[in-house]
């Protein structure tokens, strides 16, 4: 067979080395590199000064920062790209750093490591169910990491209710993790209650969030899973961000229901999720979230939006709305009972 000219492993070579990157990210964010250069050091000695490490380690770490784009250098010195100033300097509001600890976290590479096991049983090689694990300490983790990275999701979230900003609302935030979603919405709403159910452990981030954005005489704890625990009920909103890709159809409606019988007739649940196209390849990044499920969940996925509006009809909502949130790769579901 006659091989093609075109043909070229390059994507082959990428895709098995794409660990490098994880690991070079990794690296800078715990030398705390890019807020070093933002304070003026940016020359390899100075970097390697401010943050105690090697000549030649700082050097080929800045430069294969410069290859994959973190980082611009011109005769020998170091800057910020635009990206990096706002996303990876710790004195930025945005700062995402801190994400590495979840996203590269042992349990989550774990997953991963023992893919191939995966593939065959059709769910995470982890023992003990993986991240679905009860009180697992990775969500503490998680609730301290990624409330940057969730905070302009939950700003176009609170923009997408539709209500006055002194109506009184009842808000059921379910697995609230870093609670940033129900903070923000009781920020645009001035008389809204939110409850907030996940693990104890996880809440006591959540709580300290609260204080910091000055709503926690308005937010309130639910410890407990989130198909354990009593809601209570007469919720005009319920937030549930980030939670159905866990698990499977069956398990998603069981909770759905209960969240129903928790609302108040004409109630909204907002939902966010990473949903792919019918096709489930596209957009890439929601599509490529369903192999994130199967690798660290027993039995998660990445639903489309057929699928989901499917999930709430059957728990008796009685209208479902895709909203995209570009250029986030998460979208909204507004579902009314």
């Amino acid at each position: 067979m006659e091989q093609s000219n075109q043909a070229t492993p390059q994507l082959f070579f990428e895709t098995v080395n794409a660990y490098q990157r994880s690991a070079a990210i990794k690296t800078a964010v715990e030398l705390d590199i890019f807020t070093k250069i933002a304070e003026g050091n940016d020359n390899i000695l100075k970097i390697a000064q401010a943050c105690n490490a090697s000549e030649k380690g700082v050097r080929v770490l800045c430069d294969t920062l410069t290859i994959l784009g973190f980082l611009h250098k011109q005769n020998g010195n170091y800057a910020l790209t635009e990206a990096s100033t706002v996303f990876l300097n710790k004195h930025s509001p945005a700062y995402m750093g801190g994400i590495t600890d979840f996203l590269l976290s042992p349990m989550l590479l774990e997953g991963f490591e023992n893919l191939t096991e995966a593939v065959r049983k059709g769910g995470t090689a982890i023992k003990d169910d993986g991240s679905v694990s009860p009180e697992n300490p990775v969500w503490v983790q998680f609730a301290r990491a990624m409330m940057p990275m969730m905070m302009p999701a939950a700003q176009m979230m609170a923009s997408q209710l539709d209500a006055d900003s002194k109506e009184a609302l009842k808000i059921l935030d379910i697995a609230a993790g870093h609670g940033i979603f129900g903070i923000t919405l009781a920020q645009r709403f001035q008389n809204a209650e939110v409850y907030a159910v996940d693990w104890a452990n996880v809440l006591e981030v959540a709580q300290e969030n609260a204080e910091k954005f000055g709503v926690a005489n308005r937010f309130h704890k639910i410890a407990g899973s989130a198909f354990e625990a009593d809601f209570g009920g007469n919720y005009d909103v319920v937030l549930l961000t980030n939670f159905l890709h866990h698990f499977d159809p069956s398990t998603c409606e069981t909770l759905l229901r209960k969240i129903n019988a928790a609302m108040n007739e004409n109630g909204k649940v907002l939902t966010l999720e990473f949903v792919p196209n019918d096709d489930r390849v596209s957009p890439p990044t929601e599509a490529m979230f369903s192999l994130v499920m199967l690798a660290s969940t027993p039995k998660g996925d990445a639903y489309t939006f057929t699928e989901l509006s499917k999930m709430f009809e059957s728990a008796g909502f009685s209208s479902n709305e895709h909203i995209t949130l570009e250029p986030l790769p998460q979208h909204l579901i507004a579902s009314t009972k």
